[in-house]
């Protein structure tokens, strides 16, 4: 008798198995989101094209020897503004240098958690680009995906993790 009620019991404990994360079928994607729109000021983007309600722009620009750093010549310098960002959690979007053609001369990830909060609400920073050729750099472009939220992948955890993440950083070359 025994036999027999361990084996009608065993696909419930199968389901329970698989449910509770256990099973090693447990079905896991990774997807990476499509890159926004770059402009002067974007709304910025979840991970699945939706407007968070905040805007992130780009306020000013110059090129001019970084004060670290004066004898590697000419950087870009910009000046960036968050608006309907919290300073704590709020997002991260790729700045990047781009030429005539908008192609990618330099490249980084700015945070509104590494700016300043103002009277007025905004969160206001500034940071460099290192570029190779200045004389080539004919603008300063934001891209609008918020590159602060990056669930864990499938390899790191296969229970929780997977889902959209944010497409790849911009980077030197690329197309915006």
């Amino acid at each position: 008798m025994f036999p027999a009620r361990a084996l009608a019991g065993a696909p419930l404990a199968l389901v329970i198995l698989a449910l509770s994360g256990c099973s090693s079928l447990w079905g896991c994607t990774d997807t990476t989101a499509k890159r926004g729109e770059a402009a002067v000021r974007v709304q910025v983007e979840d991970t699945y094209g939706q407007r968070r309600g905040g805007t992130a722009e780009v306020v000013d620009w110059r090129l001019e020897p970084h004060p670290q750093e004066p004898s590697e010549g000419d950087q870009v310098h910009f000046d960036y503004r968050f608006d309907g960002a919290d300073e704590y959690s709020g997002p991260a979007v790729d700045a990047c240098a781009v030429d005539k053609k908008r192609l990618a001369l330099g490249c980084q990830t700015i945070y509104s958690s590494g700016a300043w909060h103002q009277p007025d609400g905004a969160l206001t920073g500034d940071d460099w680009l290192a570029v190779e050729r200045p004389e080539q750099v004919a603008g300063v472009l934001l891209i609008p995906n918020d590159q602060s939220y990056d669930p864990r992948t499938c390899d790191q955890d296969i229970k929780d993790g997977g889902g959209t993440h944010p497409p790849k950083p911009a980077s030197k070359g690329d197309q915006l």
